[in-house]
């Protein structure tokens, strides 16, 4: 991650702006009774979460607006890249994992790196839900919100799409892949 002071300057919040009304605009189907001009009004007032967006953005995420509760008045924003977010692979399941490997350690845990960006890891029934917007995770896989049962005997779970059909795999919490890593989703 580039800024951890959690600060942005005029020009990353123009950019990142810029960029998410781009991509608001260019994917409506994800967001199809939604108006840009007041979730730009919320995220101008919650630079907090603007911050957590940009993180998502430099990491590769492409996050955009997937859903607006009612109920708590808040949108939600899912990576919407393709494939897993590239700043965001080669990394194990959580910070046990990691200080559990005797060598070859990754650099860093989907779990922690979720937690210094302010977002969640999706869990797998928001992972199958996204799915619903467009094909992701073709040539990737994800990490998805590990259920305690499985966590404590080592394990961790991730998704992907493969002809035409959404797997939930399981792997040892340790383990991590050039091709896998972790998206995330943001209540704003």
């Amino acid at each position: 991650m580039t800024n951890l002071n959690k600060k942005l300057s005029t020009e990353q919040q123009e950019k990142i702006l810029e960029t998410l009304q781009s991509r608001f605009a260019s994917n409506m189907v994800r967001h199809t009774d939604m108006d840009w001009s007041s979730l730009h009004d919320k995220l101008i007032e919650n630079m907090d979460k603007l911050w957590s967006l940009h993180e998502m953005e430099v990491t590769g995420g492409e996050p955009d607006v997937v859903d607006y509760d009612e109920t708590t008045d808040q949108y939600i924003f899912f990576d919407c890249s393709a494939e897993s977010p590239v700043g965001r692979r080669s990394v194990c399941y959580d910070r046990e994992a990691l200080e559990s490997r005797k060598k070859n350690k990754p650099e860093n845990n989907a779990m922690d790196m979720a937690n210094e960006m302010g977002i969640e890891l999706l869990t797998e029934e928001q992972y199958r839900w996204l799915q619903q917007f467009e094909e992701f995770d073709r040539k990737t896989s994800s990490w998805v919100q590990t259920p305690e049962e499985i966590r404590k005997r080592g394990g961790a779970l991730f998704c992907d799409r493969r002809y035409d059909q959404v797997f939930l795999y399981h792997n040892g919490a340790e383990s991590y892949y050039a091709a896998r890593g972790f998206r995330g989703l943001l209540r704003l």
